[in-house]
């Protein structure tokens, strides 16, 4: 458990207990995050309340910080800031994040043949004797885990931080609390797949009887970044040699999958478009769009379809990343 120290840290644990209340809380981040702020303060202005001058100070850009990287810092910070705004507990000003370098990134563009080699290694890991509980995990959970990816669109982090009570079996339906920023919203699965996390439900319970997290590393917990790239590429390598490719293209095939799937005339596309963005967890169907714009060649296609309100909108957009 984190400890904090600082002259306003009993405002902390609130905000803190607050936020994992509402099941919008990662320890990993924020709580780091949060933790090196409160020492911060405390070392600098030890037994003192917060200031403007505190708040400043720690979120100035530092030299070593890109746009993104500094936003991640103080995001946390903008929130417990805005929490105390929001019960009259100051009147300190929040910090403005900064705009976003834009990506040069572009994603893989998956073919058929290329998706149905990686799956094949997924199904087919070998078992180690050496790890046996560990390996038995893994080669249960790997299959899965992608095909959730591959399937719903749904982001790496939406997918490590799943949790068995989020997880509707009967409906095939995902409550993602964990997600891109604290937006939460729901995602409904196809028959399939929802098949599949039932068998693998199943299975797992002999390793991991009460775990809480439904993707669960056998130390407990969920599953790191590094977990999901390391395997990821392993399996991808053996699969398809030195093409380059990471998991979070997974959700870039699938938005522009279903995008180029739909026909009929521009009223049927719009509301399959926005009921994309809400499954996706975007704010904004131009989050959704952006996903052509890094592509040569697909943006044509998407152009037709929406007509000219694409070349103003997509341009403004950052790629989104976990």
């Amino acid at each position: 458990m984190i400890e904090y120290i600082s002259g306003f840290a009993d405002q902390i644990n609130r905000f803190v207990a607050f936020r994992k209340a509402s099941g919008s809380w990662n320890d990993i981040s924020y709580g780091m995050n949060l933790k090196f702020f409160d020492h911060y303060c405390e070392k600098n202005y030890p037994g003192q309340g917060l200031q403007q001058k505190m708040i400043d100070e720690w979120c100035s850009k530092r030299g070593t910080e890109n746009n993104r990287s500094y936003n991640g810092r103080i995001l946390v910070i903008q929130a417990f800031i805005n929490y105390l705004r929001d019960r009259n507990l100051t009147d300190a000003t929040v910090p403005l994040s900064l705009k976003a370098e834009k990506k040069q990134y572009i994603p893989h563009a998956f073919t058929d043949e290329e998706l149905k080699r990686f799956f094949y290694e997924c199904d087919h890991i070998k078992p180690s004797q050496a790890h046996g509980r560990v390996s038995a995990i893994r080669r249960l959970t790997c299959p899965v885990f992608f095909r959730l990816l591959y399937s719903s669109g749904i982001r790496t982090t939406e997918a490590r931080l799943l949790k068995v009570a989020d997880v509707d079996l009967v409906h095939g339906i995902l409550n993602i609390r964990a997600s891109k920023g604290y937006d939460q919203h729901y995602v409904a699965l196809h028959e399939s797949i929802t098949s599949v996390l039932v068998i693998y439900n199943d299975a797992i319970k002999q390793y991991e009887p009460d775990r809480t997290y439904f993707f669960e590393s056998f130390k407990g917990g969920h599953y790191t970044r590094d977990w999901v790239q390391d395997n990821f590429q392993a399996l991808w390598k053996k699969a398809n040699g030195n093409v380059k490719a990471v998991a979070y293209d997974l959700r870039h095939h699938y938005a522009t999958t279903n995008i180029n799937s739909w026909n009929g005339d521009i009223f049927e596309f719009d509301d399959k478009l926005h009921y994309l963005s809400k499954s996706m967890g975007h704010r904004w169907i131009e989050s959704t769009l952006y996903y052509y714009s890094i592509v040569p060649g697909l943006a044509e296609t998407i152009q037709e379809k929406t007509e000219t309100g694409f070349n103003e909108i997509v341009p403004e957009v950052d790629y989104e990343e976990e």
